[in-house]
């Protein structure tokens, strides 16, 4: 069943709003067979086809019940796989619950048995998830990954489809992941690639300014535009609205701009107090500093000031 819906986000790190929670949720068509599900914590992408849906991100945990129901309008079929982009919960919350709810059932020769919905994800996301990098308390069991990959790609082909889960080191954080639908051309940018404020640098994660600036040009080596120079390969993000080719370029060339200010601005002596006076983003505030309360302009320039002076 192929269909779509009108049931009519800027959750960062993690952190799910009583606003969001009360969030009504919107299905959009992308290309092809891939839809976008916003108003759940991050974007959540879904392909489907006859061998069931494969989603990219999971939400958050407490919209677990409304994600299931939204794909549902989209495919009678369980969900067969959950593609994580990165670790924070508001992209992975949803994992035990959609995974084992919506995941497949069978009855084998050992009775009424289950094949939960596979949750692939980038090794570094795994050992964040479990601790094992020693950055705090482990989550749940049940939202860690079974399938990991530790190279620069993993590769799937699903409901007549190739999948490309593309690492994004240390990027938004150590364990990103860029999921490309080659037929369907169309970008699932995760963490690297939000469209609603400056960008979100986990450096306690891992997450660095370059990283993420490779990440950008990674999306922008994928990207095709159209003859017109709109469309072509969409784009879905982490938070915001769904992007052409402009859009990431803009946003990349921001980020690149702010980056080597920061950096110059080191290189001359200039503390970070200093700097934050200096307000390296000035033109850029008006069009990203309303992004979040949460994650701010001078979060930002922190993040690039902290990556920097920390790297080699």
């Amino acid at each position: 069943m192929h269909g779509r819906t009108s049931l009519a986000a800027v959750l960062l790190i993690g952190l799910c709003s009583a606003a969001a929670a009360a969030q009504e949720l919107e299905i959009l068509h992308v290309q092809n067979n891939v839809y976008a599900i916003f108003g759940a914590g991050g974007n959540i992408i879904v392909q489907v086809g006859s061998e069931g849906p494969v989603i990219v991100d999971s939400g958050s945990a407490g919209r677990s019940q409304d994600i299931m129901e939204a794909v549902a309008t989209l495919s009678d079929r369980p969900i067969r796989g959950i593609i994580n982009t990165h670790v924070h919960a508001d992209h992975v919350g949803g994992n035990e619950i959609i995974s084992t709810t919506a995941g497949f059932a069978s009855g084998g020769t050992t009775g009424a048995g289950r094949r939960d919905a596979t949750i692939y994800a980038h090794e570094n996301l795994l050992l964040r998830m479990s601790g094992a990098l020693g950055d705090g308390e482990p989550m749940p069991v049940g939202l860690w990954p079974g399938n990991t990959y530790f190279n620069d790609v993993k590769e799937l082909f699903v409901n007549g489809e190739a999948i490309q889960i593309l690492h994004a080191p240390r990027a938004h954080t150590d364990g990103d992941s860029i999921v490309f639908f080659r037929r369907s051309d169309v970008i699932a940018a995760g963490g690297v690639y939000s469209n609603t404020g400056f960008p979100v640098i986990d450096v306690p994660r891992g997450g660095t300014i370059d990283g993420l600036i490779a990440g950008l040009n990674t999306i922008l080596d994928i990207i095709i535009p159209a003859p017109t120079q709109e469309r072509g390969t969409m784009v879905v993000p982490a938070h915001g609205r769904i992007a052409d080719e402009h859009d990431v370029l803009e946003y990349r060339d921001m980020v690149v701009i702010v980056r080597d200010r920061v950096r110059a601005m080191i290189d001359d002596g200039m503390t970070l107090d200093e700097i934050q006076d200096a307000n390296p983003t000035f033109e850029y505030d008006p069009r990203y500093a309303a992004g979040s309360a949460f994650w701010t302009k001078e979060d930002f320039v922190e993040a690039v000031y902290t990556s920097l002076a920390q790297a080699p």
